[in-house]
């Protein structure tokens, strides 16, 4: 992949003859593409479709505004386009991704019926079906990013006193774990996780079949089973289940302050965007409470 992308970028460079910020901003975002897919084990030249809307949504997941995660795509794009050209790869799978719209902040929330559906579909009859419940009840329970919940070893997790110790660079916070989301997880550490690792010294809380610590792609392809089985048309991905999370705890009459405590926002005004999803009801609440409403 290093010696297609430095092609591209001498094509960008004497055919183009693109400005030296524009091709700056083409050598960062390729980059940061090749380091992506070379820690995912993905194959550039036979990515899919799938395998870049989770990279997008990996990039929203950091904190990357809309802004650059299109430019992002369109440079992607254009790299691809090359190749293309020069004949190293036949199809272009960038083709028919829309551009997230830059006006949408948060995207797709899901009705708590609509959660209720999704998590009743994971079976705990076997191994599999015991994990894949346990993770998207934690999941939904915790508002974590899917790099901080693949990220987890067993000992971060607390399941006498129902909590979960998470690790985001130098910072850490502690989230509490509800008794639907406790009870499938402790199932799943008790009964399946033992058999699904190759030994007591493998530390990932969450496994894929193999034993190996489960992966973005995995977490991706688990959700987006469960909700065709659910027959939800919404689009579902890890990021829409946090969203979910902070906006039905608001919902609810949680406190702003804690939801960003809970998420791990640095700023609040991060969780501020949530207000606009806020129930009328509240409101109403409010209202017929409030001494001075």
């Amino acid at each position: 992949m290093e010696k297609q992308i430095k092609l591209f970028l001498e094509f960008l460079q004497n055919e183009k003859k693109l400005s030296e910020n524009t091709l700056q901003s083409y050598q960062r975002d390729i980059l940061q593409y090749q380091e992506y897919v070379e820690k995912s084990r993905i194959n550039y030249a036979k990515a899919k479709q799938e395998d870049i809307k989770i990279y997008l949504e990996y990039l929203a997941e950091i904190g990357k505004k809309t802004s650059t995660i299109s430019r992002n795509l369109a440079s992607i794009r254009s790299f691809y386009q090359f190749l293309i050209r020069i004949k190293k790869v036949k199809n272009d799978p960038t083709d028919n991704i829309q551009s997230p719209k830059i006006e949408k902040r948060v995207p797709s929330v899901l009705t708590s019926q609509e959660v209720e559906l999704l998590l009743e579909q994971p079976k705990d009859v076997d191994l599999k079906g015991t994990r894949d419940k346990a993770m998207l009840e934690f999941a939904y329970a915790t508002g974590m990013r899917v790099t901080e919940i693949i990220s987890l070893d067993i000992d971060d997790v607390n399941l006498e006193d129902g909590f979960v110790i998470c690790r985001n660079g130098s910072k850490q916070r502690n989230i509490p774990l509800g008794s639907m989301s406790l009870k499938a997880l402790k199932e799943y550490v008790e009964e399946a996780r033992p058999i699904l690792i190759k030994g007591e010294n493998d530390r990932a809380l969450f496994v894929n079949i193999n034993g190996g610590r489960l992966t973005r792609q995995g977490f991706w392809k688990i959700i987006k089973y469960y909700k065709e089985q659910a027959h939800i048309t919404k689009d579902i991905t890890p990021h829409v289940l946090r969203h979910s999370f902070a906006t039905h705890l608001l919902q609810n009459g949680a406190d702003l302050k804690a939801i960003q405590t809970m998420l791990g926002h640095s700023d609040i005004s991060s969780t501020q965007v949530y207000m606009q999803f806020q129930d009328s009801g509240l409101k109403d609440v409010y209202q017929k409470a409030h001494p001075r409403a």
